[in-house]
């Protein structure tokens, strides 16, 4: 049996316990619908760090002004990534919190259709700004694109949560449908930036068809998301969500009677309360898995794309394209992407160390040594640490392949472990409070990497 396929965290009731036959996922609809809205939860993100320059050709209208004008430019351009970086997850962490106040009093469909209509609103105003001439107004224009990233990102951190507490009613296939979805979004972002710019010699132009591509997609998730629950497939598990909730427990827990009553108490808890989900079972039952995921993107953000962007290839001074116009785009963007795309694949097929391995943790900590690693490599421009070990272009190749496969893989199995491993009628909660680790891991990270960025 495909691994995807199996619920090995949960006890799945038998077909008997229904009043209906469990139908077949016809054609793989539910599945392709999942994958398309992951794509579409990190699309704003993905189209706003890849479209580097785009964002320093808009920046460097007033750079060789004198004065403090041009060392703000300077500024800008330096640090933009690490800006953005912050723009778009501390807000976000706040819009997680008040998303999981409103996991049971606002409907997923609410939640789900205004974010993503607010997504597209905005990015429709960043595909006109394209065409507008901001050389006159910089500094406004960067504060614009500011805001336009609090905005969107707040939009697609409630899309995301919310779109994460619903598959979490479905089988762990559809969950993993929607993680690797987003990394797809990330390698879709990185293609189209690179056709883009190969053919098109007008930055704008290629900038214009850019954010097209991200209107249009939003419009299909949209379509998507209003056709998921025609589906027979999707009416039977999510009617077994909205049925009297059942307390079931782990296979694998060892306190089988007292993890039960625990999630019988839990179902008591919710029937009698349709406000705020119970927190403190869910702490209690994803800590660990909590940790895993915040520093699996605590060090991801850290050095992508604030420093894996501004690493230069050696050989820049030749003045080749393959240096100085398709490096950054190929093997920052496009690379990390696709291998953190092949890495949530992976899961699909491949689910160890399990959710209570203490190699897991283990694995998650071992990723620190990619800072050094990074740092050591040809970054531009350096003020402090002067000295570069790594000084072929194969070695940042190396380094983003490894970053990228290691976070599409463990971030992929902790943020699936988690909604499994506690009581189904909290399943929608739980991803949610997932998503809340994820977003403060990038969110303190995006700030580290300031420091870092100021330190090299």
């Amino acid at each position: 049996m495909h691994p995807a396929d199996e619920e090995p965290l949960i006890e799945e009731p038998s077909v008997n316990s229904y009043s209906q036959q469990k139908p077949s996922d016809h054609l793989h609809g539910a599945y392709i619908i999942f994958f398309l809205l992951g794509i579409g939860s990190l699309l704003p993100w993905n189209f706003f760090i890849t479209a580097k320059h785009y964002w320093m050709y808009k920046l460097q209208n007033c750079s060789d002004q004198a004065g403090p004008a041009g060392q703000a430019a300077s500024d800008l351009r330096d640090f933009f990534e690490s800006y953005i970086s912050i723009a778009s997850t501390v807000p976000s962490v706040l819009c997680l919190v008040g998303n999981f106040l409103l996991v049971n009093k606002v409907p997923a469909s609410v939640r789900i259709l205004s974010s993503l209509f607010v997504m597209l609103t905005v990015f429709l105003v960043i595909t006109v700004l394209v065409k507008v001439d901001t050389s006159a107004w910089t500094a406004q224009f960067f504060a614009l694109t500011i805001v336009c990233v609090v905005v969107v990102s707040s939009a697609s951190t409630i899309f995301t949560s919310s779109i994460f507490g619903l598959s979490s009613c479905f089988p762990m296939k559809n969950l993993q449908a929607l993680i690797s979805g987003q990394a797809m979004g990330g390698t879709i972002s990185a293609m189209a930036s690179v056709i883009d710019l190969a053919a098109s010699a007008d930055v704008t132009d290629s900038a214009l068809a850019y954010f097209l591509t991200a209107d249009i997609f939003i419009v299909i998730c949209i379509m998507v998301y209003l056709l998921l629950p025609r589906l027979d497939y999707s009416r039977y598990y999510l009617s077994r969500q909205e049925s009297p909730p059942l307390a079931t427990v782990p296979p694998d827990s060892s306190a089988g009677d007292e993890a039960e009553a625990e999630g019988t108490r839990d179902a008591s808890f919710l029937s009698r309360n349709a406000g705020v989900p119970p927190l403190r079972p869910i702490l209690q039952k994803t800590a660990l898995l909590g940790f895993c995921l915040f520093y699996i993107f605590f060090v991801s953000i850290i050095i992508f794309p604030s420093l894996s962007s501004n690493i230069e290839s050696v050989s820049q001074s030749s003045g080749s394209p393959w240096a100085t116009k398709y490096f950054v785009p190929l093997t920052s963007f496009l690379l990390y992407n696709f291998a953190d795309w092949c890495g949530r694949q992976i899961t699909a097929w491949i689910q160890v160390p399990g959710p209570k391995s203490k190699l897991l943790p283990a694995l998650v900590l071992l990723r620190t040594i990619f800072l050094p690693l990074f740092i050591l490599s040809n970054y531009q421009p350096r003020a402090h640490i002067r000295i570069v070990v790594f000084n072929q272009d194969v070695y940042p190749v190396v380094f983003t392949v490894l970053l990228g496969l290691s976070n599409g893989y463990l971030g992929t199995l902790v943020m699936i472990y988690g909604p499994k491993i506690v009581p189904k009628e909290l399943a929608e909660a739980a991803g949610v409070v997932m998503t809340i680790y994820l977003m403060l891991g990038l969110a303190v990270g995006s700030a580290c990497s300031v420091l870092v960025v100021h330190l090299v």
